[in-house]
């Protein structure tokens, strides 16, 4: 079915330029632990190869390609790639089997155009597919980035935010405990979090990590030994009092419940930049020029949401996010389709830099009507 459907966007990829390639289904697990987040890593099917090396089956697409793009060539080179087949994730009473169809273009160094096309590119596929004007989400994980630099938190708080983005209750709730809300935890740790407090966060991290592990500890209470590291640093953050003040909280909170269409959201952050204090001066004129390059493409403006604390489950995701969903509007329901920018992916999987880069997946299961416009199309 899937490969059916594919069918009828291909003429739209080709036009496009993108080549159709099919990444194998099994990949090597440590890179989706180390990359995909904590959304795919509890959901994967592991396995082992002959050779002892821990595999999975693929759960998404994205990382695949990115890695048969670095076996390729110079990592920097432009690269658009489109794709058809199976992800596979574990999900409570349904089949772990999805049939995706997407797009990525890689090296592509015009990113905020690069953006809007794919967000077109998108659109055009899940109406051709049945999806009648999908309503548009969009998000920006670099203006966080910029509102939580521009803060000058410390570094484990920067880190811990980051990681939470598009989680909005799991951010409220770390917010809440830099603010000191719920206070450190005084107990005989309190000398080894002093020691934590202080020494270069990455260095630290490891130490914490390494201690477990010779501990002979992976996980306790569903936590990894890296996610442990994590909060024995912000303890040690609290310990020292390098936590955050009520107002540099609330700041924070303002910016998250920002949102609305491009036009009003443009000038809501440039309202909140100037109340704050806060030079954000190059996120926000970036996030103009992609409103106007996506409006310029024909998008209908009305049709689309910015939502401050949207953010993809993904932790490969550095800059522009976006989600389409049913136009029905039923609360509640998944998305249709999603991607965004990932800058960062290629140079964690070897490639020695940053890469622009940008996508999307449509998942065929969730767009109503897709049988009968292939019907339609001849297919």
């Amino acid at each position: 079915m899937a490969d059916n459907r594919f069918d009828a966007l291909a003429p739209l990829f080709q036009a496009g330029g993108y080549h159709h390639i099919a990444p194998p289904i099994l990949q090597p697990a440590d890179v989706f632990l180390d990359l995909a987040g904590e959304d795919i890593r509890r959901r994967l099917f592991l396995t082992s190869g002959q050779d002892g090396l821990d595999l999975c089956l693929r759960p998404d697409f994205t990382i695949p390609v990115a890695r048969t793009h670095l076996s390729g060539g110079p990592a920097a080179r432009a690269g658009a790639y489109c794709y058809s087949g199976l992800v596979f994730r574990q999900r409570a009473g349904e089949l772990g089997e999805i049939q995706q169809v997407g797009a990525e273009n890689i090296g592509r160094t015009d990113r905020l155009a690069a953006d809007a096309d794919m967000l077109a590119l998108a659109v055009e596929a899940v109406e051709k597919l049945g999806g009648k004007a999908p309503s548009i989400r969009i998000g920006d994980e670099a203006l966080f980035t910029g509102v939580v630099e521009a803060l000058g938190l410390p570094t484990v708080w920067r880190r811990r935010l980051r990681d939470l983005f598009g989680e909005r209750d799991r951010l409220d709730h770390a917010i809440a405990r830099m603010a000191g809300s719920q206070g450190a935890e005084k107990d005989a740790r309190i000398g080894f979090l002093a020691a934590l407090e202080g020494a270069n966060p990455d260095a630290a991290h490891a130490v914490v990590e390494d201690l477990l592990s010779i501990a002979g500890i992976e996980a306790v209470g569903g936590r990894t030994a890296g996610e442990i590291a994590e909060r024995f640093l912000e303890q040690a953050a609290l310990a020292s009092g390098a936590g955050i003040g009520p107002e540099t909280a609330a700041t924070l909170t303002r910016f998250l419940d920002i949102s609305g269409n491009p036009e009003e959201a443009g000038d809501a952050l440039t309202l909140f930049a100037h109340e704050a204090g806060l030079d954000l001066s190059q996120p926000i004129a970036d996030f103009r020029e992609r409103a106007r390059l996506i409006s310029e493409r024909g998008l209908p403006t009305d049709a689309i949401t910015f939502a401050a604390d949207f953010g993809r489950r993904l932790d490969y995701y550095t800059g522009f996010v976006f989600e389409l969903h049913d136009a029905t509007g039923v609360r509640g329901r998944p998305p249709i389709a999603g991607g965004g920018r990932y800058d960062k992916l290629l140079a964690l999987l070897g490639a020695g830099e940053d890469v622009p880069a940008v996508g999307f997946s449509i998942w065929l299961e969730r767009i109503a009507g897709a049988e009968g416009a292939l019907e339609g199309a001849g297919q």
